[in-house]
């Protein structure tokens, strides 16, 4: 392993930044500026809101599984919502469809999966004390958690949560009058988004500017892990992309509050014309999937980039094609901003400007399927261990290739016609995006939870845990392409008002609502096996996994500040992994070339005499900042 003569100066520096004067409680758990200490609080709201979510998708699902079923059991959850007959409020069905997407796309996938990772990962593997702005980084998760306590309030208001579909298209969301869903519960919804928003902005700015100003020695671009540029261009994208989304959303206060007309024109309600003129709520839909299709990589690229350091030390091979894989998402980010109206093929546009969407959509199939090949080239004849990461990761693979395979269909618009608005749109985006970013969050806990905790997982817990939730997953979502497929709607509360459907979806829906029900039962394993570990788990081992990257150089229970004296310099990439003539199946990033002629390749005998050059190099303290 790499020794570095460490100047006096810069350990005392270093030791005096470690060891902070003693914080109270709320300093150092609640309003901490450490960045593994935000992550943790970014995970365990993502936990939390993962649970209610699926909770109300569980909800909904027997409502439509067992639409003759009296539901008075929930009645104790749900009040009122549950009638006199026992039956389900039919807006509150809607209003549970809402949440849920709005739950799971923002709240777990979003800041659950990226503010947790994000945070944890940037400073551990680019070398740096903390993020650039430890300040910063504070607000953006309060900013998040008053978002969440602000749409968790909505929950429980007398009129209900927004409702009008996770998407809150006008005019339905734009009157207050229309519906109980459009009520206070929508103004909630408006201002919980705003501040989630502006809590993505703050975190975004924070993950740009740590990777381009904060990484240690010798760490170049070239050599940051496929995690990092993940979560880099996730910023990006959230930076450029999220702004749009709250001009939607305040643009949307604006016509129910303030008389405005950006999205309502000649709107009649019971019979009484609105005095609005000259809006279109197709601008609405614009300036949504101008932030919506984006959104779909914010929560994928973040799981597709941990999903690649997993493989490839699970595999103990180089990743595939490493320049391949970051210009394959530079390339995904990048037409990501420019497919938005494939979501609105049937919203009247010309067929021309149809047909380029389109195209543009099925181009955007050639990066994704790069980096379906590379993860498999990556597996192929690999000393493969089956850790319960490992197995996320490949059933991340699988749902990724699955589900991107029916984009391929939805992509092209004469068929999107057909089938939009139907559960097969609804079992494409859950396999690609739903279940895929899940696998990867999931991945990502089962990996990094000895570095987050000090302790190790159960294994065979997480055996049961993958296989149920794999298996439950593909229960529930493949039988939905066929009900879509056969016309079945999305967000309708019945499907009992004509003989001829209810042959039809009967016995499927009732089918996927008990693989729900399992797959949500399978959770259950992994909150037990989370909470026991934490408490009485294994301890954790230096670098269990045997990986390359540099969170496994610092301390078990790295303090703030992360490494005790120097910043350990970087002199190679994060993959050499089984590398000929190596005395070990792994050499990390920070042992220099000098340390292993047995194993150099000729160019990398070259890079010997720079050794000494990295290690003069600035030391980019995060300390040294000013604060």
């Amino acid at each position: 392993m790499a020794t570095e003569s460490a100047n006096p100066a810069t350990v005392a520096h270093a030791a005096e930044h470690d060891h902070h004067e003693p914080q109270s409680f709320w300093r150092k758990y609640i309003f901490s500026e450490d960045h593994k200490t935000i992550a943790k609080q970014y995970l365990i709201s993502g936990i939390i809101w993962s649970i209610i979510g699926i909770s109300l998708s569980v909800m909904f699902r027997l409502q439509l599984g067992f639409p003759a079923m009296k539901l008075d059991f929930l009645r104790p959850i749900l009040g009122g919502w549950i009638d006199e007959t026992g039956k389900l409020d039919p807006d509150f069905y809607l209003a549970l469809v809402t949440m849920h997407g709005t739950i799971m796309v923002f709240f777990v996938l979003t800041a659950g999966l990226s503010g947790t990772f994000s945070n944890f990962l940037i400073p551990l593997q680019v070398g740096a004390r903390d993020m650039a702005s430890g300040f910063l980084n504070m607000l953006s998760y309060w900013f998040f958690f008053i978002a969440s306590m602000l749409m968790l309030w909505s929950l429980f208001i007398e009129t209900g949560p927004a409702s009008g579909g996770w998407v809150i298209y006008p005019p339905l969301s734009a009157l207050p009058q229309a519906h109980k869903g459009s009520e206070f519960g929508m103004t909630l919804w408006l201002i919980s988004m705003a501040l989630f928003i502006v809590s993505q902005l703050l975190g975004g700015i924070n993950y740009i500017t740590t990777v381009i100003n904060l990484r240690t020695r010798g760490m170049s671009f070239s050599k940051l892990p496929l995690t990092i540029w993940a979560f880099f261009l996730t910023a990006v994208l959230g930076l450029i992309s999220f702004p749009v989304l709250l001009s939607a959303a305040l643009l949307l206060i604006f016509d129910r509050s303030f008389g405005t007309s950006f999205y309502l024109s000649e709107i009649y309600i019971k019979g009484e014309a609105l005095p609005n003129v000259g809006g279109s709520p197709i601008l609405f839909q614009h300036l949504f999937w101008f932030l919506g299709h984006p959104e779909v990589y914010i929560v994928l690229l973040p799981a597709l980039g941990m999903t690649s350091e997993i493989i490839a030390t699970n595999s103990r091979k180089p990743i595939f094609g490493y320049r391949a894989m970051i210009a394959s998402m530079m390339g995904i980010a990048f037409l990501a901003f420019i497919v938005w109206a494939h979501h609105m093929f049937v919203t009247g546009m010309n067929p021309f400007l149809g047909s380029i969407f389109m195209f543009l959509t099925l181009i955007i199939a050639v990066p994704s399927a790069v980096k379906a090949f590379n993860y498999i080239t990556t597996l192929w004849r690999g000393n493969i261990r089956f850790t319960p990461a490992m197995l996320f990761s490949i059933g991340l693979v699988s749902f990724f290739i699955s589900g991107g395979l029916t984009g391929l269909i939805l992509g092209n618009s004469a068929l999107d016609i057909q089938l939009h608005d139907t559960y097969f749109v609804v079992a494409h985006f859950h396999l690609v995006m739903g279940a895929a970013s899940a696998f990867g969050l999931l991945a990502g806990v089962y990996h990094w939870f000895p570095k987050m905790f000090g302790r190790m997982l159960n294994e065979k817990l997480g055996y049961v845990h993958f296989w149920m939730t794999f298996i439950g997953i593909y229960l529930v979502f493949f039988p939905m392409h066929y009900i879509g497929i056969a016309g079945f709607p999305r967000r309708y509360y019945a499907f009992t008002s004509y003989d001829f459907t209810k042959n039809i979806f009967a016995d499927m829906n009732a089918f996927i609502s008990l693989a729900a029900i399992f797959t949500f039962a399978a959770q259950w394993i992994f909150i037990y096996n989370f909470v026991y570990s934490l408490i009485k788990g294994r301890k954790a081992p230096q670098n269990p996994w045997k990986s390359n990257t540099l969170e496994w150089t610092a301390p078990i229970n790295p303090g703030h500040g992360n490494w005790v004296g120097e910043i350990p310099p970087v002199y190679r990439w994060a993959y050499d992994y089984s590398k000929p003539g190596a005395k070990d199946d792994f050499i990390p990033q920070n042992v220099p070339f000098s340390q292993t002629p047995e194993s150099n390749l000729p160019h990398e005998n070259e890079l010997i005499g720079m050794e000494k050059e990295i290690e003069a190099q600035y030391l980019n303290d995060q300390f040294n900042q000013p604060h």
